[in-house]
């Protein structure tokens, strides 16, 4: 838990301590401080379901005009330079999504399945060929952390051969360590070398077209307006960063948290395995336990709520994490039930809402539905080692670098 004042809880984002279990704070602030205020940071948080729904879906007042992380390094006007749609407000992030929408549409997604289904099969069999001489293997290391990045890449037109070095950049830009309160240096120099290698990228593009992402931001054209170079790095910078980190999060915590529940993870793999459970699994890991936790928003009027005031020009905090554990709209939130009903797993904020939902939604439950859906059907039991998974440290995303495992093929 956070800093504790008498008997007051403070959230504070910084802290490995919350880091690693947000939950029991996020419970407390729900129940006694929904607008909550941390003085020393002077940063405020909202806390329950119904408030962040609504600040997601609200015009003029959440801006996302500074961005979505609170580091210094990372907040302020500049911020639409490496978040693109995500630091900015209309009318420009209605034009720029309407834009980057023509590149990133649900059937070149779709195109994408058998590329997904094949790329799974193959980490998937090198993960059982470890398995089988008994050493078992790291999900995230050996598995998660590589297929979300290759079909990012495979969409945007990165080389195979330059796909580990990404990856590794990427991690590094989201990486903080304990009682740093900005970006740091390694993270900076992380996001320039992958503004550098896009940029590359773009004007290869430019020059000569290709079947791929990058080109169609490129090309892309509505009413007349294109996208600058500018504004394609900055959509392929997200991608990477969040589009990757944040499904690579999602399997981790789905393997991690069935197999901390042995009946449900019976039901899953039990028998020739049940993959009609994969979606429901998926979404409930999403609620439960989501990799995308905080989201910042600059204030541009006073927000009245639960009897106190943060003043215009605030930085304030989205706790999507804890909107999906409110005990007002989701029954027993602190269970992980594969079986909970569907109407409430409608309500989860994983994605955000609004103008900001995100774009990625689709793909990272495709990847994820084919990975696990796969996984089921190779696989007839697995253990996870739950004391030496390691979590990453990170002010927005939440998530582990390392889940040993271990498993029994079919």
């Amino acid at each position: 838990m956070s800093a504790v004042t008498s008997d007051r809880v403070v959230l504070d984002p910084y802290d490995y301590a919350f880091q690693d279990d947000p939950y029991p704070t996020y419970a407390w602030l729900r129940e006694h401080e929904p607008l909550h205020h941390n003085p020393a940071l002077d940063l405020w948080a909202l806390t329950r379901h119904a408030d962040i729904a609504d600040a997601v879906r609200a015009e003029g007042t959440y801006s996302n005009s500074r961005g979505v992380a609170i580091e210094d390094s990372a907040w302020g006007p500049d911020a639409h330079k490496v978040m693109s749609i995500l630091g900015m407000d209309p009318p420009r992030q209605t034009r720029l999504r309407s834009l980057v929408s023509r590149g990133f549409t649900p059937r070149r997604v779709h195109d994408l399945l058998p590329r997904i289904q094949e790329l799974t099969d193959r980490y998937l069999g090198e993960c059982l060929d470890l398995a089988a001489d008994g050493a078992g293997f790291d999900w995230i290391t050996d598995f998660a952390g590589k297929l979300p990045m290759d079909v990012i890449s495979e969409l945007m037109g990165v080389p195979e051969d330059d796909r580990a070095e990404v990856r590794r950049q990427a991690d590094v830009v989201v990486h903080r360590e304990d009682g740093v309160y900005d970006v740091p240096p390694a993270a900076m120099d992380a996001s320039l070398w992958l503004v550098g290698y896009y940029q590359a990228m773009v004007d290869e593009r430019r020059r000569v077209p290709a079947d791929d992402l990058t080109s169609a931001l490129v090309e892309a054209e509505v009413d007349g307006e294109r996208l600058t170079d500018e504004d394609v790095i900055a959509f392929l910078f997200l991608m990477v960063v969040a589009g990757n980190e944040t499904t690579t999060k999602l399997l981790g915590h789905a393997l991690f948290h069935l197999t901390r529940h042995p009946g449900q993870l019976a039901e899953v793999f039990g028998g020739a395995g049940n993959p009609e459970l994969v979606t429901p699994w998926i979404e409930e890991t999403l609620r439960f336990d989501t990799s995308s936790q905080l989201l910042a928003r600059y204030l541009l009027e006073d927000v009245e709520l639960h009897g106190r005031v943060a003043p215009r020009g605030s930085k304030l905090l989205l706790c999507l994490g804890s909107a999906n554990r409110d005990e007002r709209v989701f029954s027993h939130p602190d269970d992980y039930d594969l079986h909970r009903d569907p109407d409430e797993l409608a309500r989860i904020l994983s994605f955000g809402g609004g103008r900001h939902f995100c774009l990625g939604a689709n793909l990272a439950r495709l990847e994820a539905r084919v990975a696990l859906t796969s996984l089921v059907a190779r696989v007839r039991s697995v253990e996870v080692d739950h004391a030496r998974c390691v979590r990453v440290h990170s002010l927005n995303v939440r998530g582990f670098a390392s889940v040993p495992t271990t498993v029994e093929a079919r």
